[in-house]
């Protein structure tokens, strides 16, 4: 539903790129799991940016004219960034050499969660093809940031598109799952920092509905997402050497 008040989806996407180029610096700038203050605060802002995206792509579902060429789209952003996101964090180009997680960017689950919520959306498919689809989907999309948390919260939010509660508490829930696995595998305190993205929530709760005056907005982030990648490991080579690899490769 429009209303004349609030944020439009081009001002909340503003807000998630910031918010991811934020989060990208401090990881190029002070790899590892720092104790900082101020670092975890930048991490913690980093948070926003997930949820964004997810909500967003899930908006985008339901406003393309064509989803082919949609999914498309996303699926070239996935390729070009999975290079752009590797050199990023210096992780190696050759999959799974060191590690399960974190193998490419999340440009791989949101593109894949487009699909899975058109397969849910599906009046055509049968309840237990959409089962075996979705669990094809969760296994392609769990060595990717983010994993397959990302495409399961774009269809849980799609699907519930205009109770803004189910919405919400989809995002809580499956955050909280990616929160679980990061404690018992990765770092406790940044465990607790990825539930950071229920700041999102007042956030998309301003919604107005409107896309903005800015048409090519997302055109925008096709180009930026990628390219900020690159800018920071270009940082991350001239800080620390060609060969540093940052905590975000170590998933």
């Amino acid at each position: 539903m429009e209303r004349e008040w609030g944020l439009n989806g081009n001002q909340l996407k503003v807000i998630a790129i910031i918010a991811m180029t934020i989060d990208h610096l401090t990881w190029t700038i002070v790899p590892g799991y720092s104790r900082i203050w101020w670092v975890l605060l930048f991490h913690i802002i980093g948070r926003l940016t997930a949820p964004i995206m997810w909500f967003f792509v899930a908006e985008g579902y339901h406003y393309t004219h064509n989803l082919k060429k949609y999914a498309g789209r996303l699926f070239l952003l996935a390729a070009v960034s999975h290079f752009a996101y590797n050199f990023c964090f210096g992780i190696s180009f050759i999959p799974f050499e060191r590690s399960v997680f974190n193998q490419t960017s999340v440009a791989w689950p949101l593109a894949w969660g487009l699909v899975l919520l058109s397969v849910m959306e599906s009046k055509e498919l049968k309840e237990w093809q959409k089962r075996v689809i979705a669990i094809m989907i969760c296994v392609i999309t769990f060595p990717s940031d983010w994993s397959c948390i990302a495409a399961i919260a774009i269809m849980s939010i799609g699907v519930n598109r205009g109770n803004f509660k189910k919405q919400m508490a989809s995002i809580v829930i499956w955050t909280f799952f990616y929160g679980v696995v990061y404690f018992i595998f990765i770092d406790k305190v940044y465990a607790v920092i990825q539930m950071g993205t229920c700041l999102t929530i007042p956030l998309l709760r301003l919604y107005n509905g409107k896309r903005g005056s800015l048409k090519s907005m997302g055109k925008l982030f096709y180009v930026y997402y990628p390219a900020h990648l690159v800018v920071c490991g270009l940082i991350r080579i001239i800080m620390w050497g060609i060969d540093s690899v940052t905590a975000t490769a170590n998933f």
